[in-house]
């Protein structure tokens, strides 16, 4: 059964994955780089992962023929958003939760690895359709 400690179970392993390629790697290269690397420790951790997922979009119930891509889902519950870049700025963060309300996936995680410690730049998002979880 989906709970959202189960999400958050998900959403710490994906976390320590991240820092594995970040102490492997360090700061300072290409976002693609780091997605194949971190793509490879989230499927030997034991998750599914698909990447550079096509969401179509949907305005007022009609489907308008365009997509939107999402960087990583895993476990078809958490969207990851990856980013390399100096300072995460408040345009991530909502490109974030739109793509969760799009979805209607329940948490995303933002996560970027240029920086000197993945977790003081990690953001966590939930949505109503986490809050409407059992909490164990």
């Amino acid at each position: 059964m989906i709970s959202q400690k189960h999400i958050n179970a998900i959403s710490y392993k994906i976390i320590g994955c991240a820092i594995e390629v970040h102490r492997e790697l360090g700061p300072g290269l290409l976002e693609s780089v780091y997605e194949t690397c971190f793509i490879e420790e989230l499927r030997n951790s034991g998750l599914t992962v698909q990447s550079q997922v096509s969401v179509p979009i949907q305005y007022k119930g009609k489907d308008l023929g365009c997509t939107l891509k999402l960087d990583l889902l895993v476990n078809d519950l958490i969207i990851v958003e990856e980013k390399a870049v100096e300072l995460i700025v408040p345009l991530y963060k909502a490109q974030l939760l739109s793509y969760l309300k799009l979805t209607g996936k329940p948490k995303g995680l933002l996560i970027n690895f240029n920086c000197q410690n993945i977790k003081e730049d990690l953001v966590s998002l939930v949505t109503s359709e986490y809050a409407k979880l059992p909490k164990i």
